[in-house]
């Protein structure tokens, strides 16, 4: 799906570019250009970045507190 029409950025690239460790829209303009033009996709953008780091915290999360795989009731 392309999320930036302007630059024709898909939402690949942009997962990329977060995953690379960019952390805000103005990074992800910097990476791969999405945002940078008209700016009617730096709304996407920002979800994007933060269903990333929502998603990687409830990971590191679940890794640091292991529930036991059965519980009696």
């Amino acid at each position: 799906m392309y999320v930036c029409l302007c630059t024709g950025v898909c939402s690949e690239v942009v997962r990329a570019a977060i995953a690379g460790g960019a952390a805000t829209t103005k990074e992800v303009s910097a990476v791969c250009g999405a945002g940078g033009e008209c700016g009617r996709c730096r709304m996407t953008v920002r979800a994007m970045i933060e269903a990333h780091f929502s998603q990687t915290h409830c990971q590191e999360d679940s890794a640091r507190f292991k529930l036991p795989s059965t519980v009696a009731v």
